[in-house]
C-alpha cells in the first residue's frame, strides 16, 4: 500500500474548488442551536463482528448501473465482518466506538475511521468492484491495534471485490474479498444527498483551546474558537487571517481535542427552511489538513 502525505500537499488544497463570494462562516455570528450529527442507527445491540449482528436482509447483484447510482449516496459504516469460516474479522473491529467507513466520490473510495485516511480509485464492472492502489497520510497512532488497521484494510480493500447491495431500498452493502471474508455495511446518506446539493468548499483554523461563550439556551457554553484561511490555486495561504471568534455551530465528523490546533477543510450546505431554533448552514468535515498538538499539556 502506497503512502501518500496529505497533510502538506499543495496540490490537493489548490484541487478543492474556492467557496463562493460571501459564503465564508462568521465565527462571531448569532448564537444558534447547534446541529446533531446524524448516525445510522444500530443494527444490532451486539459487538459487531459477529455473523448476527446485521439485520437479516437480502442481498442480490446489484448490476453496474444501480451499483453506481447507489454508492455515492450513502456513507456506508461497517456492521460486520467475517472469514470465510464464518469467524469474526478481529483486526477490523478494533474500534467499535468508531467503526470503518467508506464514501463513493467520482471513481474515488475513501476510507475513514482507519489510523490514516485512505483513498483509492474504484471501478465498477458487472457484479464486482476493482479498487486501485490505496493511498494513505502518514500519520502516526498510538495504539499499535489501530496503526495495523491500515495494513488489514489494505490487505482487504484493493483489488477485485465480491460486491452485492440489499434488495429494495439497497440500504446494505455486502463486499467479499479475494480471500473470502465477507464485510456487511449500513448506509447514511451523505451530506451531499441529505442537504440536496453540492456544499461550497471552506478551510478554518480551530483554536487549541475552547472559550466560554454566551447562549441563550445553553448555559457556561464552550466554543470553538474559528477563523477561515484563504488559499490561492498552488494552495498558498493569502491574505492575513482575521481574529479568532466563537463558532456557534457544529462541524459534522470532527471532534476537538483540547490543545491541538487544526486546519480543516469542510463542506459548507445550505439547509433549506431550516427549524427556528437551528442554523441555517451546515459544515461537515472533508479532512484535516494540518494539525499541532505543540499547547496540548
Amino acid at each position: 500500500m502506497k503512502r501518500l502525505l496529505l497533510l502538506a500537499l499543495p496540490a490537493l488544497l489548490a484541487g478543492c474548488p474556492k467557496p463562493p463570494d460571501g459564503g465564508a462562516p462568521t465565527p462571531a455570528s448569532t448564537p444558534a442551536a447547534s446541529t446533531e450529527t446524524a448516525k445510522p442507527e444500530p443494527v444490532s445491540e451486539q459487538k459487531p463482528g459477529a455473523a448476527d449482528t446485521v439485520a437479516k436482509v437480502e442481498f442480490g447483484s446489484p448490476g453496474t448501473i444501480r451499483a453506481a447510482g447507489a454508492l455515492p449516496k450513502f456513507r456506508w459504516t461497517l456492521a460486520s465482518a467475517v472469514d470465510a469460516k464464518g469467524q469474526p474479522v478481529d483486526a477490523l473491529l478494533v474500534r467499535p466506538d468508531r467503526p470503518l467507513t467508506l464514501e463513493f466520490k467520482q471513481g474515488k473510495l475513501a476510507i475513514g475511521n482507519t489510523c490514516n485516511r485512505m483513498l483509492g480509485a474504484y471501478s465498477l464492472r458487472g457484479n464486482g468492484m476493482t479498487v486501485g492502489e490505496l493511498a494513505s497520510t502518514l500519520m502516526a497512532c498510538p495504539d499499535p491495534k489501530l496503526m495495523a488497521l491500515d495494513q488489514e484494510v489494505g490487505k482487504r480493500l484493493q483489488g477485485k471485490l465480491g460486491l452485492r447491495l440489499s434488495k429494495g431500498d439497497a440500504r446494505q452493502l455486502e463486499l467479499t474479498t479475494a480471500s473470502g471474508d465477507v464485510l456487511v455495511f449500513t448506509s447514511e446518506e451523505t451530506a451531499q444527498t441529505k442537504y440536496g446539493g453540492a456544499g461550497g468548499r471552506v478551510f478554518l483554523e480551530v483554536a487549541a483551546q475552547t472559550a466560554p461563550c454566551s447562549h441563550p439556551l445553553i448555559p457556561n457554553m464552550q466554543c470553538l474558537q474559528v477563523r477561515e484561511l484563504k488559499y490561492d490555486e498552488k494552495g498558498l495561504k493569502v491574505g492575513t487571517p482575521g481574529p479568532f471568534g466563537n463558532f456557534y455551530s457544529t462541524i459534522e465528523g470532527y471532534t476537538h481535542q483540547p490543545g491541538v490546533r487544526n486546519v480543516l477543510r469542510v463542506d459548507r450546505y445550505t439547509v433549506k427552511m431550516p427549524p427556528a431554533d437551528a442554523p441555517s448552514q451546515v459544515f461537515v468535515l472533508d479532512m484535516v489538513v494540518e494539525s499541532d498538538a505543540s499547547a496540548k499539556p
